[in-house]
């Protein structure tokens, strides 16, 4: 799968990390935010390919919080082939990436799959309104997940629920509310700043 992306280079070996617009937005949306939080890294941030009324997004839904699960499997797949490509011409010693509410969900999903491609990972107002199968792989992976108590698109029980799942798991999870709805918080990047700056 070819996407359209925005990129950051650094030298070979440099830790890659990856962005995930939300729905409407595209490839620079984070993409500066990424490359002011790891100025080490190569940052590498893709435009989603599917259009619903003209804003981008990662995959199809048939309306608010319903998907196409059929085509989220398909684009998971493509998205994870994607990040495996950039990780091997990289030499990437370390493979992070965040997203915000369509694009963390993409992230999750790609996670929920393929629980090795990321080392560390960040979803930001992610709705995941299906029970996930259990994924042994997410055993000691590093997530920080991070929400509006008052959010109309992802409600609290729902993250909730996601949060309990990660770490049923045995992931190392990290969890952030704010008493707000779906925007972006300051206090979720300063977050943000801090997981990703991790060692």
């Amino acid at each position: 799968m070819t996407y359209h992306y925005a990129e950051k280079s650094a030298p070979p070996g440099a830790p890659l990390l990856m962005t995930f617009h939300g729905t409407g937005g595209d490839e620079t949306q984070f993409h500066d935010l990424a490359a002011t939080i790891r100025p080490d890294a190569r940052v590498i941030s893709a435009r989603g390919d599917v259009s619903e009324r003209g804003a981008n997004r990662f995959f199809k839904r048939t309306g608010e919080g319903v998907y196409d699960m059929a085509d989220l499997a398909l684009r998971a797949d493509a998205m994870a082939g994607f990040v495996a490509e950039q990780k091997a011409a990289q030499g990437a010693s370390t493979v992070m990436g965040f997203g915000y509410s369509n694009g963390a969900n993409i992230l999750a999903a790609i996670m929920l799959k393929y629980p090795q491609l990321f080392d560390r990972a960040a979803w930001l107002h992610p709705l995941i309104p299906w029970a996930p199968a259990p994924q042994p792989g997410l055993k000691g992976a590093r997530v920080l997940i991070s929400a509006g108590r008052r959010d109309p698109i992802c409600p609290a029980p729902l993250t909730q629920a996601l949060v309990d799942y990660v770490k049923d798991q045995q992931s190392d999870v990290t969890l952030l509310w704010h008493e707000g709805g779906h925007e972006i918080h300051r206090s979720e990047v300063d977050a943000l700043a801090t997981f990703l700056a991790a060692d």
